[in-house]
């Protein structure tokens, strides 16, 4: 079962996108990507981009990315080629109802017109490569959704072509919330000064003191409860997915929010400790990080030429219709 996942380079990558996500991104023949023609959708500033988007391939490969899948998404034409085919399969209506659409665009002046059908790109993301699933956090379920209904419209009106991907749902590990405040999600958008988001490059120092002054309550109890003590509960499930234990468990063995916080910082820096020492190592050859994202391009574009190429002649172009 093919596995497809791509993460768009808005910020500096935290604690959250790596436990919800790259260490999810284990299917030796999967495909995982940076997703830089995303992060065009607003205003941004084009040196700033080019360094995450390296940054963000650099970590993925620290973090045990299988070596072959991870490319960046400009790289490979066909994604920007088969969003086009799809804007012409997809409504303005459905678009317009997208929530991030609604919430970054609609009304507000200067709104690029990709922001609005960016959308139809991730649908692109996901039916080049006939994936069949599509690990993604929730706040992208709405994304998901579309590019089944698109592939479903697009099979039933040009002739079968594309794979009808299913939504692969994170348990646990993709509600990490901002420790600052626990009941947003912890977002790699965030400012960088942004007291609540540990990142993955942050020192060791400052991530422990982060942790350490992380918003909980003055009831001084230990217990798994999200609508009561989210600061604690957010505590609690990040010791969960750092040491793949049971976050209702782990709250019956403490009486100290302190004790929690310190054992929190220990785990959290056993997960991150060592994707810094890595991402170290590959940083000072980046003549090998060219040769591991080249692979990753190359069979990547392997394997999407012939679902565009069919794509596009089931749409009446490349000579003729079939």
């Amino acid at each position: 079962m093919t596995s497809l996942s791509g993460i768009t380079p808005s910020g500096r990558l935290t604690l959250g996108n790596h436990l919800g996500a790259l260490r999810r991104f284990t299917d030796p023949d999967g495909f995982y990507f940076v997703a830089n023609l995303h992060a065009m959708t607003t205003r941004h500033d084009p040196r700033r981009l080019a360094g995450l988007t390296r940054e963000f391939a650099t970590l993925m490969l620290a973090a045990g990315v299988p070596e072959g899948t991870v490319f960046v998404q400009s790289d490979v034409p066909a994604h920007a080629q088969l969003a086009y085919l799809l804007e012409c399969t997809s409504y303005v209506g459905e678009l317009f109802r997208m929530v991030q659409y609604k919430e970054k665009g609609k009304g507000r002046p200067m709104t690029r017109a990709s922001l609005l059908t960016y959308p139809c790109l991730m649908a692109a993301d996901i039916l080049l490569y006939g994936a069949e699933r599509v690990p993604v956090g929730g706040d992208q379920d709405q994304h998901v959704e579309l590019a089944r209904d698109i592939a479903i419209r697009f099979n039933r009106e040009y002739g079968e072509t594309f794979v009808v991907p299913e939504l692969a749902k994170a348990a646990l590990a993709m509600r990490v919330k901002d420790l600052a405040e626990p009941t947003a999600k912890m977002s790699k958008s965030a400012a960088d000064n942004a007291v609540g988001t540990i990142r993955l490059l942050d020192p060791p120092d400052v991530i422990r003191r982060q942790i350490m002054r992380a918003v909980t309550d003055s009831e001084n109890e230990v217990r798994h409860d999200e609508v009561n003590k989210p600061g604690v509960t957010n505590l609690l499930e990040i010791l969960a997915a750092c040491t793949d234990a049971d976050p209702f468990e782990l709250a019956a063995s403490y009486t100290s929010y302190g004790d929690l916080k310190r054992d929190v910082a220990d785990a959290v820096l056993a997960v991150i400790e060592p994707l810094q020492k890595e991402f170290a190592r590959l940083a000072t050859d980046p003549g090998a990080i060219d040769a591991m994202l080249a692979q990753g391009r190359d069979r990547a574009i392997e394997a999407s030429t012939p679902r565009l190429q069919a794509a596009t002649r089931a749409m009446g172009l490349a000579g003729s219709a079939p």
